[in-house]
């Protein structure tokens, strides 16, 4: 039988109580939230944070509680964002990289017109830094794909050094700027990374569901949650983030697979 990663994507930096009143933004809410998505099967959190107005920030310090909340509940792997904020810094994108070492980061491999509305920008500049910033604290990027063209660019930074091998991908389908979440460009993506790499998808809205399926099907690891879904059926409010990962538990068991644990997670991936 396989092993399935589950990663959990709490909070993001865009939904609001309005969307859903049950989504974390506070450390004690979103540690409480992952603790109870780790029971319910999530080997990896992604983690988000917001202000005290509910804005997407940066702030190193609230990452730093957050993630020392986390730590005294469970040892589920932790992905911390690199992008939580459009005004951020290229400084502030990495500073709690260098406070908190995490096994995982986000690493977005290039820049796209956001929702049709701004510029979410990741210079090659910035690039680069960051994956020298990755590799001297031991943070395994998490390549985030957005359209082909940034898997190129991956490749052209795994070439240059400024990423090293075997990589891990997450396909993000669905965002407005990005590709569609359909099965053939999930199965398109996939054609394009370099053979040992790991690679994990999710579907954002009604794709959900369905790229959630594929990516099982098609050997991948799977990412929910209110981050890029805060309905869990058409016009059915999500309860918890921990109501996705039960889901999703149960279709990789009924698929014949088993439900990776975050050391299985750590061995599958590679983390130090």
């Amino acid at each position: 039988m396989g092993k399935t990663i589950i990663t959990v994507a709490t909070t993001g930096a865009w939904p609001t109580k309005k969307d859903n009143p049950n989504i974390p933004l506070t450390p004690e809410e979103i540690a409480e939230d992952v603790y109870q998505c780790y029971k319910a099967g999530a080997a990896i959190a992604h983690l988000h944070m917001r202000d005290d107005e509910g804005q997407g920030t940066m702030d190193k310090e609230r990452f730093e509680k957050t993630v020392q909340l986390i730590r005294e509940k469970c040892d589920i792997v932790l992905n911390l964002t690199t992008s939580g904020d459009l005004n951020a810094t290229d400084e502030t994108r990495q500073a709690h990289l260098k406070s908190i070492k995490p096994e995982l980061a986000s690493y977005d491999c290039g820049s796209m017109n956001w929702m049709h509305q701004t510029v979410f920008l990741n210079t090659p500049s910035f690039l680069e830094e960051l994956g020298h910033t990755m590799q001297a604290y031991d943070v395994k990027p998490e390549i985030e794909i957005f359209d082909g063209g940034m898997v190129y660019n991956s490749l052209y930074y795994l070439k240059k050094g400024v990423l090293k091998g075997p990589l891990h991908y997450q396909f993000v389908l669905g965002a407005a700027g990005g590709m569609a979440a359909t099965i053939e460009n999930l199965v398109f993506l996939k054609s394009l990374i370099p053979e040992g790499s790991t690679w994990s998808a999710l579907g954002i809205g009604k794709g959900h569901v369905p790229i959630m399926l594929a990516a099982i099907a098609m050997g991948g690891h799977i990412r929910v949650g209110m981050e890029d879904n805060v309905m869990f059926n058409k016009g059915e409010l999500a309860e918890s983030n921990a109501q996705f990962v039960t889901r999703a538990a149960n279709i990789i068991r009924e698929s014949g697979n088993e439900v990776a644990t975050p050391q299985e997670a750590r061995e599958i991936l590679g983390l130090k």
